[in-house]
């Protein structure tokens, strides 16, 4: 697959077709899948992402460790308020999405299952406000893969990698460029869209409570949901951003790697080693994971107060 953006744009200008085709192409030069089946991949995928919506907006049942479940469907029970039914039911998809992982069910990882909710929150739900084909919305599936394929290799999509900003950032950013593409926007304007998601989710930590991808991963694939569209709508209206998508993604990288490990995915730090997040860790039965906590917090105050040994 690309390596970068500007060389998968490049390709698609030479070969005069549209961002989505360049994708197809690569996948069957790469697979050696035809055309037929990549799409049929494609559109099994959007039906377990649908499947997978339904089953979470269906339940109440709680996750094995209580902490997720009747989340998505008490939010749409609420009905919209401050920004219209579309935000509604895109977050209440989102959070569905990662409570029906919490529970061992079938969901699409896209990129990973931490971020399993932000792609189906923002393309279902954009999809019936934008009355998109299921065939345009495949395309758009080819597009939010071509994004994820580059970050994968010139960055991370691993929250372990990366953080949170590896994961539901590059599930925004994947979501953000989708969207753009639908809507009309050129090369340029999918290009931008990438910037303007992932630059504001730079730094973002992992920090699972209890280890689990839970909290705050359900909520965190909410927020970037709503990122992904604003993106999308402020790069549809022309509005530009200085750094390209390329150099983006490489920052993304450079933060991710000089990241704390506490901070990726380690449950050391961040949420999970507050007083709350160590209260259910031991409640879940994870008193060693507190142990560590605590540990891991006494080396950082030392390294704060005395500087690197």
């Amino acid at each position: 697959m690309f390596t970068s953006v500007k060389t998968w744009f490049e390709e698609a200008g030479r070969q005069d077709v549209d961002l989505a085709e360049a994708v197809l192409r690569r996948e069957m030069k790469d697979t050696g899948a035809d055309r037929d089946r990549i799409r049929s991949r494609i559109r099994d995928a959007l039906e377990v992402m649908e499947n997978a919506v339904a089953e979470g907006l269906a339940s109440e049942a709680p996750s094995p460790s209580g902490l997720t479940g009747g989340r998505a469907r008490r939010l749409v029970a609420a009905g919209p308020r401050l920004l219209g039914e579309t935000v509604t039911t895109m977050l209440s998809r989102a959070i569905a999405t990662l409570e029906v992982n919490a529970r061992m069910g079938l969901i699409v990882a896209a990129p990973t299952a931490g971020a399993a909710g932000v792609v189906p929150g923002v393309l279902l739900t954009m999809r019936e406000e934008r009355g998109w084909s299921l065939d345009r919305l495949v395309d758009g599936m080819l597009v939010a893969g071509g994004v994820g394929a580059v970050i994968a290799q010139r960055a991370s999509i691993a929250g372990a990698g990366g953080g949170c900003q590896a994961e539901t950032g590059s599930a925004a950013a994947m979501s953000a460029a989708a969207v753009t593409y639908l809507e009309g926007g050129d090369p340029e304007k999918v290009g931008t869209a990438i910037s303007l998601t992932l630059q504001g989710m730079l730094g973002l930590i992992c920090d699972p409570i209890a280890g689990l991808v839970e909290i705050p991963c359900a909520y965190r694939n909410a927020s970037a949901a709503v990122q992904a569209v604003a993106c999308a709508e402020m790069a549809l209206a022309g509005l530009d951003f200085p750094v390209t998508p390329d150099e983006v993604i490489d920052v993304m990288g450079e933060v991710g790697r000089k990241m704390d490990v506490r901070y990726r995915e380690t449950a050391l730090g961040g949420l999970a080693a507050t007083p709350s997040g160590q209260r259910i860790a031991r409640q879940a039965g994870m008193p060693e994971l507190v142990q560590l906590q605590r540990s891991g917090r006494a080396k950082g105050e030392e390294s704060a107060r005395f500087g690197p040994s």
